[in-house]
């Protein structure tokens, strides 16, 4: 059944394009020595601040679909909200449930996934991110699946851990790594025999997203899979090794290898069961198709066990990537992509290869591919495979030429942008990387609506999620946290703070009142504005615009 937008009795009149910018990590908060956004010269994000009616969104918690007021927002779940114009259930919250009221234990997946290494007498893998950051994975999902495989008679179980460092402190790993090593002293016995088996950063092996570089999955299958690398009688010992070698961050430490006498404790091998435990899926599709695609040309597996692979969650709802999955992921239905397609209004989405699938897939309500081939144009720009602190400008100038082309080209009603530098350039800590990062996209903000004022259009420019603006760890008085040597300490992961949503417009303000902003605004209130801009009214099921038309 089609979706077609109602039009407004009294549209707005916008006579050019409507462009949402999504500045990626780009949050509001306090101008102080941790904020790389405020440090940055921006003199065109300080006019549009400024001048232009700005309300604050809230980008984290139950704003977006999370369990809590504490849970980090992300730009899956940012995106989701920003594309559909509703709050869904998000992965955390389901799968916390789904173990709860106990689904997920009598799921078809989880009872295929026992029966298999208790019928062999195989191994049971988990893999995924260690730490309870609630961004990819929580730790404490990994503690529910290994009490009950216990409990449920498997024998034999080793975990592959990639350490985060990111969604969390940077440097907190072995904060995680020694209790849960005490952890699995209380577990073992007799009949049941449990190891840590491999691990690395989460920026170095199988983690990658986007196929942006696939040597990172590589690397994880010859660590995980073949046993392969530097090895070290624990993961307590591999950390500290390669932060006094290598002086880097956890998400940057390098694969090490548990081995005993010589030997690998862990390989994956023919007849084992494997979990990937993290409930996001961006950074789960690649090492699932790895295991789960007979014919996978990327790289040279050279060794394909014959395994039980199933994922926390369905990573791509239309791919089936993977086919096994523990949890339901959400049904994200009636998004703004959809209901345009159907009304007939063309539409442009691009960023560079690492925020793409953003703006796209996740967008989109989870779904891969086009509502209309006829209507919608995707541009991936490729991302450069180099550190990001190295290059913090990225891909903003390439994004903002092939846009303006857009823009300019007049065959797109409604566009949508990302610009990650904010969000990836903020993971890395470094501040000063960082603020170039904003100084570069300020650059692109002023070309963008210089063309936006010529085509007569408007421009709703937001964020995700927060990120540059707290680089730093702080206190409860918001001071920076400092290091023993008196540096201030990074903080690498997403912020808590709201993020901003201007209206960019120079013809139409008198035809429309933006509503007064009593921090209840949300992600969620952007699809609809959107559409009001186009001359629409949202749908009912949509979360309410923030100007008043009509």
């Amino acid at each position: 059944m089609a979706k077609n937008l109602q039009k407004l009795k009294n549209p707005i009149g916008v006579e050019g394009p409507v462009l949402t910018i999504v500045m990626d990590g780009v949050g509001l908060a306090p101008s102080t020595e941790a904020n790389a956004v405020s440090l940055a010269y921006t003199p065109t994000l300080d006019m549009l601040m400024s001048k232009y009616p700005c309300v604050k969104l809230k980008a984290h918690g139950t704003a977006v679909g999370l369990p809590g007021d504490d849970d980090m927002g992300n730009s899956e779940v940012g995106h989701n909200a920003l594309g559909s114009g509703q709050v869904f259930a998000q992965g955390a919250k389901l799968v916390s449930q789904s173990i709860e009221n106990g689904k997920m234990f009598a799921s078809s997946t989880w009872q295929k996934i026992v029966s298999n290494v208790k019928e062999n007498g195989s191994t049971l893998h988990f893999m995924g991110l260690f730490s309870d950051g609630n961004v990819h994975s929580h730790i404490n999902h990994l503690k529910a699946m290994i009490d009950e495989a216990k409990a449920e008679g498997v024998s034999k179980v080793r975990l592959h851990i990639l350490i985060d460092g990111r969604d969390v402190g940077e440097t907190s790993a072995l904060d995680y790594i020694c209790p849960f090593e005490e952890y699995l002293d209380t577990l073992r016995d007799d009949s049941f025999d449990i190891k840590i088996a491999s691990g690395g950063g989460r920026m170095v092996i199988t983690m990658d997203r986007y196929e942006a570089n696939w040597k990172m999955v590589e690397l994880g299958w010859q660590t995980h899979v073949l046993g392969q690398g530097r090895q070290f009688a624990s993961a307590k010992e591999a950390v500290e090794t390669y932060r006094n070698e290598y002086k880097v961050i956890d998400q940057d430490l390098p694969p090490f290898v548990i081995a005993e006498n010589g030997e690998p404790v862990g390989t994956i091998n023919d007849g084992d069961s494997v979990i990937f435990y993290n409930f996001r899926g961006d950074r789960a599709i690649e090492i699932s198709k790895a295991f789960d695609d007979k014919e996978f040309t990327k790289f040279d597996r050279v060794r394909y066990p014959s395994v039980v692979y199933a994922g926390m969650l369905e990573y791509d709802g239309d791919l089936h990537i993977p086919s096994n999955y523990l949890v339901n992921p959400p049904e994200i239905t009636n998004t703004m992509g959809e209901y345009l397609a159907d009304t007939g209004i063309s539409q442009l989405a691009i960023s560079e290869t690492q925020k793409y699938g953003h703006v796209t897939y996740f967008w989109n309500g989870n779904k891969s591919g086009k509502f209309s081939d006829e209507l919608e144009t995707y541009i991936e720009i490729p991302s450069d495979v180099v550190p990001f602190e190295q290059r913090p400008w990225m891909k903003c100038a390439e994004i903002t030429d092939k846009l303006i082309e857009c823009l300019e080209s007049g065959k797109y009603a409604c566009l949508r942008v990302n610009f990650p530098n904010g969000d990836m350039v903020g993971h890395t800590g470094n501040i000063l990387a960082t603020r170039c990062s904003m100084e570069a996209l300020d650059l692109q903000l002023k070309r963008i609506i210089e063309v936006v004022d010529k085509l007569k259009g408007v421009a709703l420019i937001t964020a995700d999620h927060g990120n540059a603006d707290e680089m730093y760890e702080l206190d409860k008085k918001g001071t920076p946290k400092q290091n023993k040597d008196g540096s201030y300490k990074a903080k690498t992961s997403h912020t808590l703070n709201p993020v901003p949503f201007i209206i960019y417009d120079n013809y139409y303000t008198d035809k429309y009142q933006v509503k007064a902003d009593e921090g209840t605004f949300g992600l969620s209130n952007v699809a609809a504005t959107a559409v009001n801009f186009l001359g629409y009214k949202a749908p009912d099921m949509w979360d309410e615009s923030v100007v008043n038309v009509d």
